[in-house]
Order: structure tokens, then sequence, then C-alpha cells
């Protein structure tokens, strides 16, 4: 799918991909650097979730990543969960985000593996979106954060290509971590339209995303 992609050598990246999983979740709380502090808090209006829709068919990316990392995908449904909000939530989210971007190098599949799609960690310092998405995702879930609120959604770019973010599911909110932009925005200011994510309740179940719904009176988060 679509990424920040250029053609480029690979080089070593796997310590530091690994040392950085271990940094966040000892919860460092050192310096983040001026332009992690740079994006502030955002504004909360009544936040607004995106209707979600029946199950569907899962990309052959997750399935072909799910034969080769079974254990990783060999889990059992549980209920759903939201992240409560706070403000060391937002700080490392916006921490994991910029480091991932600016550590691994974007490069297509084709260049990468000789094959047109392959999901993939990139330990080697490079990859394309999904690889991205997938790595945000590893270093929250080894720091403590819950896999229901970590889903990897499939949308298509402002340019009408398919590509892969990762949605943060909050109690005010749904946040889109991207490897296009380092900005984290609400999945409804990215001027994307979405197709499908993972279930809450299931990474290997998928549900098809519509319009977006209101927020309902009460948010319950776990």
């Amino acid at each position: 799918m679509g990424g920040r992609f250029k053609q480029g050598g690979r080089a070593g990246g796997r310590l530091a991909a690994f040392a950085a999983v271990a940094w966040l979740a000892a919860g460092s709380h050192g310096v983040a650097g001026e332009r992690t502090a740079a994006q502030a808090e955002p504004a909360f209006d009544k936040p607004v979730f995106i209707t979600v829709g029946e199950p569907t068919r899962p990309p052959v990316g997750w399935v072909e990543f799910c034969v080769e990392y079974k254990p990783e995908c060999d889990t059992k449904p549980s209920a759903p969960r939201d992240i409560v909000y706070s403000t060391k939530v937002w700080d490392d989210l916006v921490r994991v985000n910029l480091w991932v971007n600016e550590t691994i190098k974007p490069l297509t599949d084709l260049e990468h593996w000789g094959v047109v799609e392959r999901w993939n960690y990139p330990d080697d310092g490079y990859g394309d979106c999904e690889d991205y998405v997938l790595l945000k995702r590893r270093m929250l879930m080894q720091a403590g954060w819950p896999r229901e609120a970590l889903l990897i959604t499939v949308v298509r770019d402002k340019k009408g290509d398919g590509h892969a973010v990762l949605t943060v599911k909050t109690d005010r909110g749904e946040f889109v971590l991207d490897n296009q932009v380092d900005e984290i925005l609400p999945w409804n200011a990215t001027g994307y339209r979405f197709v499908k994510r993972q279930s809450q309740s299931d990474p290997n179940t998928w549900v098809s995303l519509g319009e977006p719904r209101p927020a309902p009176p009460i948010v319950s988060a776990q």
C-alpha cells in the first residue's frame, strides 16, 4: 500500500527498534525532543466515532503475516477496550509515532522483498506503511497498552491509493498514527476514506467502516 516511498539501501535498524521498545516499556520520561514537544494536546469538542459495519475479509497481507508470525495472531476474542485519555497517553503516542517515522526509512515491498505486498516488522530499518503500523502497534503493546484499542486500519488516502494507519481508540475519540505525516490527528481530520480495520474484540476479524456517528452521552472506557 501507499507510504512515504523512496529508493534506498538496507541498514541495520534491528537493535534500534528493540531499544526503543524497551525504552518505552520502561516508562522513560526523559527529554522528548523539540519536535515531539511541539505537538500540543488536541482541543476536545464532543468526540465523533466512526461507524463500524459488518465483518469483512481481512487484507491478504494480514493473513500472510499471521502465517509467518502465528503466535502473535493466535489470540482469543476479548472485550473491547478504549484507552482512557491523559497527558501521558498523548505524550507517549507522539513519542512513538515520531520515533518510528524518523527511524524507519520508506521502501516499497517490491524494492524490499521483491513482491507486491508483504506485511512485516521493519527490523532492518526499512518498510512500507503496514510495517510502520506493525512496529508502532508492537511498541505500544509491549509497553502495556491494550491490543483492543490499537487497530490496524486500511484507508484510501487523498490520492485514492490504498494505505494503512494505526487507529488508537480512546474515550476522547479515535486518533490516527500515520507514516505520511508526523502529526497525530483525529480520524475525521485526516482527509482519508476509511475502508476497514481490525475488530476491537478480535484482531483476526476485520470490520467495514462507514459514516461517522456522534459519541454516546457516556463513554465507558476500560
